[in-house]
This record gives C-alpha cells, sequence and structure tokens, in this order.
C-alpha cells in the first residue's frame, strides 16, 4: 500500500509503527484504508464499517491521518499539522422562552414560568460589557427560544448595536430553525431574513438545529422543529448569500449508527454544492431536566467514534469541532487523536448545555485552553469567527 501514497498525495509524518498499522493488508478495514490514503471518498457503507470496527486506535489513526494531510505543513507555518484552533467568544441568549416541544431541551420555558427571561438589546450589550475583557472578543455566538417577541426587528436592533458597539466581533448567530420560526411570524420569506440580518450585521449561522437529520427521530423528540431537509436548504441559502456557517450532530438521542453516517453523507452533499459549511461539530446529549431516556447515553468509544468517522466522512469540511462544554475538557484532548482539530472558545455565558446537565466548567480562560492544548502535545492557535489566524 506505501506505493500508492507515492501518486501526489501529501504524506503526514507518522511513526513506522503508525505507518505498519495502517499498511495491515490483513486488517478487516484495510481496504477503507487504502481508499483514505489516497484521498478517495469513503461510501455510507464504508462509514458504517468504522462505526462497527472494534479496533477504535486503528480508526483514530486513520482520522489522525485524514486530519495532518489536511493540514500539511508548510513553509510559513511548518507546524501546521499540529495547529489546534480556539476562538475568544461569548454567548448571548436573548430568551428562554420558545414555542417548541424539544425533548431534549432543559433550557426551555413557558411565558409564565418565573424562570422565564427576555433580554432587551441594552441587556445584551451589558451581558457582553460586563465581561472583563471584552475588548479581546473576536465572536459573539447568539441562539436563543423560538419567541414572537424576538423577531426580526429586535434581532436586526441587536445586531446593528453590537456591530455599532463591538465592531471586532464578528455575529455568529440563529439556527436555521429560528430564521424558519422568525420568517413564519413575519410572513416573509427565510432568503429576505437572511438578506435582512446579513445588512445588520450577521455573519455567520451556527449549527444548531440539525440535531440527527433522521425522520424517525426527529418524530419522537423534536417533532415542531423544521426538518433535516428544511435545515439543509436553509443553509444553502445562507451559503449562497455569503454567510458561511457550522454543522452539527446531536448524539445520544436513540440514533443508530447508519443514522449518524446518513446524516453526515447529507451534510457531504449539501457542502459540494453550496460550499459554506466552515466545521462539523459531533455534540453530546445531556439528559438532566430532559425527556429524553438517559439509556441513549453515549459512551467514550462512541463520542470518539463521531469525531473520527466525521473527520473521516467529511472530506469537504475542512474542521471537525470537540465543544468541550459538550464533551469535556479531557474527551475534547483525547479527540485531537481523532481527527479534531478545533475545540471551540471560551464560552462565556453558556447555558443551554448546562441547563441539561453538563459537568464542564462555566467558560475557560485563554490560559486555561492553551495549556489544555498543550497537554495533549498539540500547538494552540488562536482564530476568528472566519479561522483566520490571530
Amino acid at each position: 500500500m506505501a506505493a500508492l501514497l507515492s501518486n501526489g498525495i501529501a504524506q503526514p509524518e507518522l511513526s513506522n509503527l503508525a505507518w505498519q498499522t495502517l499498511e495491515n493488508p490483513k486488517h478487516p478495514l484495510a481496504p477503507i484504508a487504502e481508499k483514505v490514503l489516497q484521498g478517495h471518498r469513503l461510501s455510507l457503507e464504508e462509514g458504517l464499517a468504522l462505526y462497527d470496527s472494534p479496533d477504535l486506535l486503528y480508526v483514530g489513526l486513520l482520522a489522525d491521518f485524514a486530519r495532518r494531510r489536511r493540514f500539511s505543513p508548510t513553509a510559513e507555518h511548518p507546524e501546521q499539522d499540529r495547529y489546534v484552533y480556539w476562538v475568544h467568544n461569548i454567548h448571548i441568549n436573548p430568551t428562554n422562552i420558545c414555542e417548541d416541544t424539544c425533548k431534549f431541551c432543559a433550557f426551555k420555558k413557558g411565558p409564565k414560568s418565573p424562570h422565564a427571561y427576555k433580554m432587551a438589546v441594552e441587556d445584551a450589550l451589558n451581558s457582553v460589557r460586563n465581561y472583563p475583557g471584552y475588548e479581546a472578543l473576536t465572536e459573539v455566538h447568539i441562539v436563543g427560544g423560538h419567541y414572537r417577541e424576538m423577531d426580526l426587528n429586535y434581532h436586526v436592533e441587536l445586531f446593528k448595536a453590537l456591530k455599532r458597539e463591538f465592531p471586532k466581533m464578528g455575529i455568529k448567530g440563529l439556527t436555521a430553525a429560528e430564521m424558519d420560526y422568525i420568517a413564519k411570524i413575519e410572513g416573509i420569506s427565510v432568503e429576505n431574513v437572511l438578506k435582512t440580518l446579513k445588512e445588520a450585521g450577521l455573519d455567520a449561522l451556527p449549527g444548531g438545529g440539525a440535531e440527527v437529520f433522521s425522520e424517525r427521530v426527529r418524530a419522537q423528540v423534536c417533532p415542531d422543529k423544521i426538518s433535516g431537509d428544511r435545515w439543509l436548504d436553509i443553509h444553502g441559502m445562507a451559503h449562497g448569500l455569503g454567510l458561511s456557517s457550522n454543522a452539527t450532530m446531536l448524539a445520544g438521542l436513540g440514533e443508530t449508527a447508519q443514522e449518524r453516517v446518513e446524516h453526515m453523507v447529507r451534510l457531504r452533499q449539501q457542502q459540494d454544492v453550496s460550499g459554506g459549511f466552515m466545521s462539523f461539530i459531533p455534540l453530546n446529549c445531556f439528559y438532566e431536566n430532559t425527556k429524553i431516556d438517559p439509556s441513549h447515553a453515549l459512551t467514550g468509544v462512541e463520542n470518539l467514534k463521531n469525531f473520527a468517522v466525521a473527520r473521516l466522512m467529511l472530506d469537504n469540511i475542512a474542521h471537525i469541532k470537540s465543544f468541550w462544554i459538550h464533551i469535556g475538557e479531557k474527551m475534547s484532548q483525547i479527540g485531537l487523536y481523532f481527527g479534531v482539530d478545533d475545540v471551540d472558545g471560551t464560552v462565556i455565558q453558556e447555558k443551554i448545555a448546562h441547563a441539561a446537565g453538563t459537568q464542564s466548567s462555566e467558560h475557560l480562560t485563554r490560559s486555561d485552553l492553551e495549556q489544555l492544548i498543550r497537554n495533549a502535545g498539540r500547538v494552540p492557535v488562536q482564530r476568528d469567527l472566519f479561522y483566520n489566524l490571530l
């Protein structure tokens, strides 16, 4: 198999033992490894075989090879194959009032709940101003509930105010489901919502709301939410307007391995068409204060397989992210050897995952993140919203 690697394919620096492992013709995954080493696209069936394989380390080694090849060293960046990206970011959740009935959500409150809240634009600005050192922030992540008072005008005012006061912060705001909801209450098209918000300062869409595209699963856990097809359509619209976006998969809902691979294949197909996905983020479900059966909880092996299979299947999406809030700091470190190249960021004021029971920190400092990455043997690199190096 080594001879196949000389056919114009960049060869990442791997140990002799690693090459011997990958080039073992007797390994059950050898045909898949051959395709990966040649840079060929994997099929759905091959993605499922990776999930089914008991050899976690072999799958991880393949994913690490694919990551290293994508980020091969250059004269300008001789350690690029060891880079791990992070961003100095803050979250704003304008309201926790929501009309949807997603069973996995512990963040949602009814309008009459004593724990319900809604933020005026000035309140949202203050949530940034009150953070010491806010001048260094380069990204704000904005998602909230589906609530009629948080209409198009509200978000236009919010985005304009954020851009006016914090011009260095990129705005990554509103899931595809929120875009669809706003379009419905306004009686206009989603495309018009996207155009209006882009003019107001929106730079990119987050990947939330994708959950798992399987209609079987969605019918059980989020029957009121837009379909997977609609989610993909809206991100395609955004890409057509010059807006980048992220993509996610929320695992641990009772989905099968095949449904996870199908989710990735559909993302890959959309990326082939519209090309605007910056990163893919496998998320881990939490069960506290939710209506999801905790017996669906993922094991550590399954989380690592999600990272590795995503890196190998999503050959046209550059970045695979371990969102440490969902996965945990230690699992995020291990993920760096299973195809991951991004750990998200400081994540100041995250509320949604914490409402469902994540035990992760409320946020991490720059020093925390850089130490986490260095302790895993990698090189921390600060980025902005669009993966420009800072």
